[in-house]
This record gives structure tokens, C-alpha cells and sequence, in this order.
């Protein structure tokens, strides 16, 4: 385990600091005591500063439906009730951000303290607050007044205490303020720029540009193409590795996407005659669930969906009149410019003018355990200095330095859209995370808005750092109506799945690197074949396709195997039979399957290295599946010599040979009894997991998992590991039918405490395929209300 890694670990695994005697014995009263502070969910509750009663009800799956007579009250409720389900979950959020986790977890937590602080957006607050929508800033004064009216309540005489988790961690949850709501590090985890452009430079100082070009899979076609002079010298992704997202429980690998799908049908193609529309983002699987269920109804509000439980509203979801989903739209957002400091004095740096002054902020970190670090942040015109040397030093221009890109906070406006024109006039405003955005109205028109700050670059493509010499500069941004979008195709439907969406002829250079076009090569072969065979679809039929593990890729590979056989022993031919006499369903239960992904991992790992056999380990991303399939579909000297086919298919037998042994030493001999899920599985892993005898009471799984990064229902895992990493923990499928007919999933559950009901009951449901019916109107959810609490004033 590296140093860094090690650190980041013991960033969020929080039981790293908790003190001895507290851990020591817990294990016996834990559960005991995860019941004894839970949240009170039924009955009556004091909710000071609500102008009328406001009443939650909570259904059998654990979605709180809240209800409240004006918008000041709902607000107010979501972050009371979002505190109840999430309170821990929600501290290390907003800690995260501030960089103020040194303070819980000791020194190892400085240095992304640090990070966290130089990214903080330190703009105009109006502009920030108008930026979302033009109540912004009254919404987040009443949710965070919620929030902290939950902290004051539980610690009152006769109420429950801290939650479990505070208990065991060893510290207290702290006031809200609105703007802890505009934190910029949540939405880091969607912007790899700056690192990609640290490895590209890496890479190009190794191998030069056009071989470090060769390496990597632009589109549009385009060259690694350093400024003249620049030195990138001892840069690599390294240098950011204490920049890390609020959202992750532990570091991903430096090639893993915020992968998602989504798609929209026209009521043309469907049974029901009006649109369905699904959707299932992709991040970290962990406990509690990263999203969290919630619909709000009031005067002007009545929306239903996902949010990240730290903010207001709905991110994904549904109003009475639209319905929406997103997946990341992987566009550049950030630039680091190289900076050359004055060998007399490193706080000048150069520009066109001659020496500037970097500016400095100084700051106190107070550190759980230890003395307090004083940090000196310097700034230069393009932003938070995140390293430097003594002669050079990297800026961050970025997008979230801009008014209004705290992640998710433009669905304020988008949550109350009742046609495609609201829904156009809300895409300027949500600016990051860039997101493919899918629409579907009652009225039975579908739609999709490819949105976020885009950069205007002129004569650089952003794929390397830049002199900061005034040479390679933003001119502002592409206009958001110049993004791409559509509106009621031809086609009859709409899909994403963080493919590229800009044309070839696009004019703006706004990202070189999407993902494989797999996922949603595959959405649109079913959806094209439903259409051609006069299916008319449902919802179950969305269901299915969400959980589709059909690999395109698997096909490809066979077809290769076809024409790589030859005379081989009798072992081969049982590898080759596995392979070629599978229909190329990536499930849970399939022996083809974890033949298919061993010997792919193998592949990946092989054709890596000989594209560059002299670097070190790491240093270049292993390919992935797709960029293997395209090498040995299109097989070069390069990577195969001068005898390119012979050796192309010899080594397609060798490795899949390689991989039937290693899977049979791995799970016995007869390849009857081989699973893929044997070796694939998911662990939802909790932050206090390493507290002793916490793992039980905290934790859940494994599970065995279908699926792989390639195949519609993608369950990414790690180079290294098949333990999936991250997937879709959420799910979504609206019919504009009946909104009542609509499903969805949420895991492990929808509670983050320990001993709640809520807190894995929907892992079952999530674990088989299953969804739970995500009910709208007022008789269906009191048909399913299990917990009913009325806040009063």
C-alpha cells in the first residue's frame, strides 16, 4: 500500500481515531444502542420556526413524503428530515468541503484540508445564490434551519442523542450554514481534466508527444501537442491526490467514469401511448447509499426523486408535469496552467506584464490529536495554486470557480418545470456536474439538453497543462443553446450512456475523451428492435433493459476467437467452447462469463504493456475491454510485430488458455461449477467499518454481482479486483401514463442509521432485479404509509 493511499484511507475510514475505551467492548450494546438513538419517525415533533404543521409520511420502502402548507415550511422539513435519515453521512459532507476534517480524524487529513479550502468558491454570493434559481438562498436558510433544529432537537431531555455513528466516531455534528450547501468538492469526482492532463503530460515527457498520442483514444481525432518549451518534468496525476471528492468512501482507480444510462421513449412506441423515461446514474457503492429518496409537496411544489441527502430538492425525478434523468456529460471543465516563479522570489510568478504577486491566504487547520497547522494558499489569476516546486507551480482554472456550479443546486429550478420551455430556460443554470439531461412531459413530448460550463479554448485542446503566459486563455463559454440537444426525434427515443453526444462537426473543442459507446450501442439495439417488431413498451420492459448484462463486446471477442483457432490441446477447446457457445450474458451464474472476464482482464493487462513495455507499472491506465477489442479488430506492428495476425491470434489462445487455469485453480476443475459472481461482488462498505465488531452491524454484503463496465446494467470494478467499485445504487422508470405506476430502487436502503428498518431493506429488492413503486398521488401514498409524523410549530 502506497503512502498515498494509505492516507486517504485513513481519511474516511473514521474508526482509524476512535478512541480505544469507546470501541473496546461496544460490540455487545451496539445494537442496543443503534435503537435507542434512532430518529422518531412517528407521532408528533416540535420543528421551531415553521409557520404550520407540516406532516411526513414515510411509506413501507422508507421515502418520506412530506407535505407543507408554503415553501418555507417544506424546506424546512426536507432538512429535518433529511438529518434524521442521514445526519453522519450528511457532517462528513459538509466537513469534506469546508476542509475541516483534520479536525475528526487527525493529521492525516491536512493536506486535503488544504485541497478543499483553495477550491472554495470565493466569487460574488448573489450572483452565486441567483445563479440556481430566485429563491435560492431563502430555500438553503430554510434547509439548513432544518438541519439544525434536528441537532438541537435529539440532545434535548427524553429525545434519542447523537446518532450511533457520532457516538462511535467521537464527535459532535456543528451548526449548518446555507453556504455549506455550495460546496465545490462535491461535484470534483465528475471533472478527471486535471488529472488526465497530468498523466498525458507524464507520458509525453517519458515518450514523447506523438507516442504518448498513440496511447490514448481521442474523439474527435486529435494530437497530445505540448506548447514550446514547457517542461513537464516530474508532473503526473500523483500531484492531486489529496484532491478528493466529498462523495468517495475510498480512492477509485485513476481510469474509473461516472458512468450512468438514461433514455426517454415517445408515447409512440409504447403501450400506454405516452412517454417513458428511465434513468440509472452510476457512483460509489457504500453505506449508506449515496442518494436519497424524497418528495416534496407545497403551494408551487410537488416533485418526487433523488437528491444527495446534504441538499434541497429533487436532482432526478418527477413533477406533476415532467420528468427528468441525467448521465455525466464528459466535457473539459478544468485547465492547469504551469506557472514559472521568479528564481529571486517563488511568490512571482510570470505573465505577459512581467512578475506578478501570487496571492496568498493564510489559514488555521486545527488537527484532532495534534498542534494546529498554519496553511498558506496562493492563488494566481487562474486559480488555487495545488503545487508547486520552487520554480514552477500548477494553477487550477476550472469551472467551479464560476457563480453557480455548486453540483446539483441548478434542479432548484428545474424541479418546478412544467413544459420543454421551462425546461430549456433551467439548462443554463445547471452548470456542474455537466450532465446529459433527458425529458419527458405528460403532454407526450420527449427531449434531451447536453448541459454544463463549457469552455471556450481557441488555439489549445486542454489535454495538457499550458504556460500561463496569457498565450492559452478561456474566451468565456459556449453558449448553452449551442450544446447539443433534441427534441421529439424521429427516432421515437432518446439514450445516453456517457457516450460522446457532440457531432463530428461540432465547432467547439468542449472533451476528447467519452466513454466506449457500448452502453448505449446496446439501448438503442433493443429499442430499435422493439420498434421494428411492433413491441409496444412498458415498464417492466425498462426494467429489463436497465438490467440488461447482454456484452457487445463479448460478441466481438468470439468473432476474434473464431479466426484465431487453430490446433490447440484439449484444455483450449474447453476454454474456446466456454467462450463460443455463450450467448454473451454477463449474469451472475454464468461460467462463459467469468471465463470471458478473466481472460479480458488478462488481455487488458497484455496489450497495455506492449503499447509501452518501458514504463513503470501504473504509470499508463490499463486499457479497457474497448480499446483492447478496437487493437486486436484493427491489429498493428506496433503492438504485434512484424508477424501482426499470427501473433494477434496466438495470443488470443494463450491468454484464454492462461485464464481457463487460473480460473480453475481458482474455483476447482469443472467449469460446470464456475460463477461469475463468485468472483464479482459488492460490499457496502460504512466509514466506521473498522471499529471493533463494527463490520457486522455497519456493513452489508457481499453480493454477487452479474454484469461488468461494459454491459447496460454496468457494475465497474477495480484493476487489480473484480469487486465492484460503483454502479447504479439508484434507479428511475416514470410513466407519464400514471405516475403511480412509476418504480425505483434505492440501496442499501434508504436510512443511515444503523438499527432503522430502512437501513438495508431495499439490498434484498436491489440484489434480485427488483424495484419498489415509487407512489405520487396523495391516496396511493397514504395506501403505503407505514410511519406518520406531524411537525409542529
Amino acid at each position: 500500500m502506497t503512502p498515498s493511499f494509505r492516507a486517504l484511507h485513513a481519511l474516511i475510514v473514521i474508526a482509524m481515531v476512535i478512541d480505544t475505551s469507546l470501541a473496546e467492548g461496544a460490540d455487545a450494546n451496539w445494537q442496543e444502542r443503534a435503537r435507542a438513538s434512532l430518529a422518531v419517525i412517528r407521532g408528533t415533533e416540535k420543528l421551531p420556526g415553521l409557520h404550520h404543521s407540516v406532516h411526513v409520511q414515510r411509506d413501507r420502502w422508507g421515502v418520506a413524503h412530506v407535505y407543507a402548507r408554503d415553501q418555507h415550511d417544506l424546506f424546512l422539513a426536507q432538512g429535518f428530515v433529511a438529518a434524521q435519515d442521514r445526519l453522519f453521512q450528511m457532517e462528513l459532507w459538509k466537513r469534506a468541503g469546508q476542509g475541516r476534517l483534520a479536525e475528526i480524524l487527525g493529521p492525516s487529513a491536512v493536506q486535503r484540508d488544504m485541497n478543499a479550502r483553495r477550491l472554495r468558491y470565493r466569487g460574488d454570493m448573489a450572483e452565486e445564490y441567483r445563479s440556481y434559481s430566485p429563491d435560492t438562498e431563502e430555500i438553503l436558510e430554510a434547509f439548513t434551519a432544518g438541519i439544525n433544529a434536528y441537532i438541537a432537537d435529539i440532545e434535548r431531555p427524553g429525545h434519542p442523542g447523537l446518532p450511533l455513528e457520532f457516538q462511535l466516531a467521537g464527535f459532535r455534528p456543528e451548526p449548518w450554514k446555507p453556504e455549506d450547501c455550495l460546496n465545490r468538492l462535491a461535484a470534483y469526482a465528475m471533472m478527471t481534466n486535471a488529472s488526465d492532463e497530468l498523466r498525458h503530460a507524464q507520458l509525453v515527457s517519458l515518450l514523447g508527444a506523438a507516442e504518448a498520442t498513440r496511447l490514448f483514444h481521442f474523439d474527435p481525432d486529435t494530437k497530445l501537442d505540448p506548447a514550446p518549451g514547457i517542461d513537464f518534468a516530474g508532473l503526473s496525476p500523483a500531484l492531486l491526490a489529496d484532491i478528493v471528492s466529498s462523495d468517495r468512501r475510498i480512492p477509485f482507480p485513476a481510469t474509473t467514469l461516472q458512468e450512468s444510462n438514461n433514455w426517454t421513449v415517445s408515447g409512440a412506441l409504447t403501450a400506454s401511448g405516452k412517454p417513458l423515461l428511465a434513468n440509472d446514474p452510476h457512483r460509489v457503492i457504500a453505506q449508506p447509499s449515496l442518494r436519497y429518496i424524497v418528495h416534496l409537496v407545497a403551494p408551487g411544489w410537488d416533485v418526487i426523486g433523488a437528491v444527495e441527502p446534504a441538499l434541497p430538492g429533487v436532482a432526478a425525478g418527477h413533477n406533476e408535469h415532467i420528468a427528468w434523468g441525467f448521465t455525466i456529460f464528459a466535457i473539459d471543465q478544468q485547465d492547469l496552467y504551469l506557472e514559472t516563479l521568479n528564481p529571486a522570489d517563488a511568490k512571482l510568478y510570470r505573465t505577459e506584464h512581467g512578475w506578478e504577486a501570487m496571492r496568498e491566504e493564510r489559514e488555521t487547520i486545527h488537527v484532532r490529536g495534534a498542534a494546529d497547522v498554519p496553511a498558506i494558499l496562493h492563488f494566481t489569476r487562474h486559480g488555487p495554486v495545488v503545487w508547486e516546486d520552487g520554480r514552477r507551480a500548477l494553477a487550477l482554472r476550472w469551472a467551479g470557480a464560476e457563480a453557480g456550479t455548486a453540483g446539483y443546486l441548478g434542479a432548484l429550478s428545474l424541479d418546478r418545470a412544467h413544459d420543454w420551455q421551462d425546461f430549456e430556460r433551467a439548462m443554463p443554470r445547471w452548470k456542474v456536474p455537466p450532465e446529459n439531461i433527458v425529458y419527458a412531459d405528460r403532454a407526450g413530448n420527449i427531449g434531451e439538453h447536453s448541459t454544463g460550463l463549457a469552455p471556450l479554448r481557441t488555439n489549445f485542446n486542454g489535454l495538457l497543462p499550458v504556460p500561463g503566459t496569457g498565450e492559452y486563455e478561456w474566451s468565456g463559454f459556449v453558449p448553452n443553446a449551442q450544446l447539443p440537444h433534441s427534441y421529439n426525434p424521429s427516432a421515437g427515443f432518446i439514450a445516453t450512456a456517457n457516450q460522446k453526444t457532440i457531432p463530428d462537426s461540432y465547432p467547439y473543442a468542449v472533451g476528447f475523451e467519452w466513454s466506449p459507446p457500448t452502453r448505449f450501442e446496446r439501448i438503442r439495439e433493443v429499442l430499435e428492435g422493439a420498434r421494428r417488431a411492433g413491441h409496444r413498451l412498458t415498464v417492466p420492459d425498462m426494467e429489463a433493459l436497465q438490467l440488461d448484462v447482454v456484452s457487445l463486446l463479448a460478441r466481438r471477442m468470439q468473432v476474434l476467437l473464431r479466426q484465431a483457432l487453430g490446433v490447440d490441446g484439449e484444455g483450449a477447446r474447453k476454454a474456446s467452447a466456454l467462450i463460443l457457445d455463450w450467448d454473451g450474458d454477463v449474469r451472475a451464474d454464468s461460467p462463459s462469463a467469468a471465463l470471458y472476464e478473466v481472460w479480458t482482464t488478462r488481455l487488458r493487462t497484455e496489450l497495455t504493456h506492449r503499447a509501452a513495455p518501458d514504463l513503470m507499472p501504473g504509470v499508463l491506465p490499463t486499457w479497457s475491454v474497448y480499446r483492447v477489442v478496437l487493437e486486436l479488430s484493427q491489429p498493428s506492428d506496433a503492438l504485434f510485430g512484424a508477424s501482426v495476425t499470427p501473433t494477434r491470434d496466438a495470443l488470443l489462445r494463450d491468454s484464454l488458455q492462461a485464464a481457463y487455469e487460473e480460473l480453475a485453480a481458482k474455483q476447482g476443475t469443472d467449469p460446470k461449477a464456475w460463477s461469475w459472481g463468485e468472483l464479482h461482488k459488492a460490499y457496502f462498505r460504512h466509514a466506521l467499518e473498522s471499529a471493533a465488531g463494527a463490520a457486522s452491524l455497519l456493513d452489508r454484503g457481499p453480493v454477487e454481482r452479474p454484469g461488468d463496465d461494459d454491459v447496460v446494467q454496468a457494475t465497474v470494478f477495480a484493476a487489480g479486483s473484480y469487486e465492484q467499485t460503483s454502479g447504479a445504487s439508484y434507479r428511475q422508470i416514470f410513466d407519464l401514463a400514471d405516475w403511480d405506476h412509476s418504480v425505483a430502487i434505492n440501496v442499501p436502503g434508504q436510512s443511515g442509521q444503523p438499527g432503522s428498518k430502512h437501513f438495508d431493506d431495499l439490498l434484498p429488492l436491489w440484489s434480485s432485479g427488483q424495484y419498489f413503486p415509487l407512489r405520487y398521488s396523495r391516496n396511493a401514498v397514504e395506501a403505503v404509509t407505514t410511519d406518520r409524523l406531524i411537525l409542529q410549530p
